[in-house]
């Protein structure tokens, strides 16, 4: 089975060119998705909060992951409590290029080579099989546009991709206004649809993404 990030991945390469959909942040993201996988399998929980105006702490459990992905996480999770918002660009950092070796050797994602105005080295991951992402597609179109409750994977997809506001980006809502998608996207992402130690995951993760994209856009504007 791929992992959340895995899939997130997926949905935010482009298929044809392999690179990423208007995604300036994808270390962020890619760590809040390894963090809410590593909640939802009881490798770490996030600590209740000490005050107002203090950051809640995610710790690593005694039930450390299996998949070597998760257990790299879980490693840096388990040196000592941090924030969500700290943790997530750790967690990501070289996430992108991990994950989609991986979903190479699943044979989802092709490696190309080329280079940038024939001097700097780019390497892109267009999709070789997107079967997989057809289907994950399918349920994020079932929650976003039909009203389907979602599991816990399609759940946390679209509580992440509400996050960096790309949820209406990746169905098809067709005769669905997107502002109702990302309305609907909200919702979920907010929703009662998890067990409490992955919707405290989650809310942590989005807070951090949030903070760290809306960063990003300032720098940007003021660049």
């Amino acid at each position: 089975m791929t992992l959340i990030a895995e899939d997130l991945l997926l949905l935010l390469l482009d298929d044809e060119s392999g690179a990423l959909n208007g995604t300036s942040y994808p270390q962020t993201v890619l760590g809040g998705a390894l963090l809410i996988e590593l909640a939802a399998t009881g490798a770490a929980e996030v600590e209740e909060k000490q005050g107002r105006w203090r950051s809640a702490k995610v710790r690593a459990t005694d039930a450390p992951p299996e998949d070597p992905v998760l257990r790299a996480a879980y490693d840096v999770v388990a040196e000592k409590p941090r924030s969500a918002q700290d943790l997530v660009d750790r967690l990501g950092k070289g996430a992108r290029d991990t994950l989609a070796e991986r979903l190479v050797e699943r044979g989802l994602l092709e490696r190309r080579e080329s280079k940038m105005l024939g001097l700097f080295p780019r390497t892109r991951w267009p999709a070789s099989d997107t079967r997989h992402e057809e289907e994950v597609r399918r349920r994020l179109t079932a929650t976003l546009v039909q009203g389907v409750e979602p599991d816990q994977r399609t759940g946390a997809l679209v509580a992440l991709l509400s996050a960096i506001d790309k949820a209406h980006k990746v169905v098809d809502h067709r005769g669905l206004p997107a502002k109702e998608v990302r309305k609907r996207a909200k919702a979920v992402a907010e929703g009662a649809w998890a067990a409490k130690a992955v919707r405290d995951a989650i809310s942590a993760s989005t807070a951090a993404i949030a903070v760290a994209t809306t960063a990003a856009t300032s720098a940007a504007f003021i660049s």
